[in-house]
């Protein structure tokens, strides 16, 4: 299968090429994904899904043009490849489209490629029974387990050939606290791993977050508004790091030319404690990204360094139409360097502040503003953690939390995905009724 896919994805080059591309690329997977579904707390389904996708760009006199489908027949890459050119005849010329140079192909096979679909069962059972016996007021709303075996070849014109065999099983929970008439708000957690050899329960923060959950079908209001201290959870440090890295750090920001970041790369932008990294080589990550979209060979590489500005995140055309060095993966494998104190040890320092699972905001302003509902808080008050808390907005801005970082925990949380410390921010506005 993965030989075949290779001389496909040539097939489709030649074919854009032939077409009369200037510089082709083509990228052919075969997605195969065995899935057990939980619906009200009751198995409800079981399936085999079989997916084919075919991706082709050509680049004709500067214009770019791609086309996407579900089937890669000889007829349909013939279809598509002139389809492609003739999207790229109707854009905009822009002399900064490019693919990679051929450096060196490899061939890689990532995490466990086949199912053991029986103890992938069993884990699904054993993880509802814990559920029921460790947290009785969930409700289990909607569990979805599944092992996705991915082999995908990638090729262009310079004469790049990559190709994976890769397979990882995925864990998404949708679930709910309740004691009788009383229910907390939804909540989602999920962890993605490549081996079936410990519990569920055990990976991530499904624990931590079932448990929180628990917590919430009781909240309390604060009272009034007040300065203090945000400890963000590992999973809402992921979207305050997605806002930093994508309009900060990222293409939308720079291009635009309002990214607070765009003249600062070598530059303090943050606490000399934060380092954050995107690496999906790092041993935590699972069937991490090996080559990009782009056909080169996927590195870590440090985005803050020590509170500097080490490098932006961009590809391939940014990088040339920015004349800026290009980001040296396309992955969202963020790793936050931890700290050295427990987070018990650094809730215990803090006078009044709170704890924050999720937020729910519109998107922080150009200069990083941002203002929204803290979901699934707590209060900390006196070094403790107090009440869960609802109708809690808080308010900062995100450039001057970086600067104003109380402390990151020792403790890192890793889901398959990211590796991600608590983070306490001071200066934060928090406000109830």
């Amino acid at each position: 299968m993965i030989e075949s896919l290779k001389k496909t994805a040539q097939s489709a080059v030649a074919a854009l090429q032939a077409a009369g591309a200037d510089k082709a690329q083509a990228s052919v997977s075969y997605t195969i994904t065995h899935e057990f579904n939980v619906d009200g707390g009751e198995f409800s389904l079981f399936r085999t899904l079989f997916d084919k996708q075919l991706a082709m760009t050509a680049i004709q006199g500067g214009k770019k043009g791609t086309v996407a489908q579900n089937r890669y027949d000889e007829e349909t890459i013939a279809a598509s490849a002139k389809a492609c050119l003739e999207a790229a005849a109707s854009a905009q010329p822009d002399e900064n489209w490019d693919f990679a140079p051929v450096s060196q192909n490899e061939d890689f096979v990532l995490g466990e490629p086949k199912p053991d679909t029986d103890k992938l069962f069993f884990r699904c059972q054993e993880l509802m029974a814990s559920v029921k016996e460790r947290f009785p007021k969930i409700m289990m709303e909607q569990m979805i387990v599944f092992h996705k075996e991915i082999i995908r070849a990638q090729a262009n014109s310079y004469g790049v050939l990559f190709s994976t065999h890769e397979g990882c099983y995925e864990v998404s929970l949708m679930f709910s606290g309740h004691d009788g008439d009383k229910a907390s708000s939804f909540f989602g957690s999920g962890v993605i791993t490549d081996s079936l050899d410990r519990p569920f329960l055990e990976l991530g923060s499904l624990a931590e977050d079932l448990a929180n959950v628990e917590k919430q079908i009781e909240t309390t209001v604060v009272d009034g508004k007040f300065e203090g201290t945000m400890v963000l959870m590992p999973g809402c440090v992921t979207s305050l790091f997605y806002t930093l890295l994508s309009d900060f750090a990222g293409e939308g920001g720079l291009l635009s030319g309002t990214s607070p970041w765009k003249d600062k790369l070598g530059e303090k932008v943050a606490d000399e404690r934060i380092t954050i990294s995107l690496a999906p080589l790092d041993e935590r990550i699972v069937c991490g990204e090996r080559y990009t979209g782009e056909g080169f060979r996927a590195e870590n590489f440090d985005v803050i360094k020590d509170g500097k500005l080490n490098a932006f995140y961009l590809g391939l055309y940014a990088s040339n139409k920015l004349q800026l060095p290009r980001g040296k993966n396309d992955s969202f494998n963020v790793i936050v360097a931890p700290g050295h104190k427990p987070i018990a040890d650094i809730i215990a320092s803090i006078d009044k502040g709170i704890l924050v699972g999720r937020f729910s905001g519109g998107q922080p302003s150009s200069n990083g503003d941002f203002s929204g509902v803290a979901k699934n808080s707590f209060l900390i008050e006196n070094g403790k953690i107090g009440p869960a808390l609802s109708e809690t907005m808080i308010a900062g801005n995100m450039a001057d939390m970086l600067n104003r970082l109380r402390d990151i925990s020792a403790e890192q949380v890793a889901d398959g995905m990211m590796a991600l410390p608590y983070m306490a921010f001071d200066g934060i506005t928090i406000s109830g009724k």
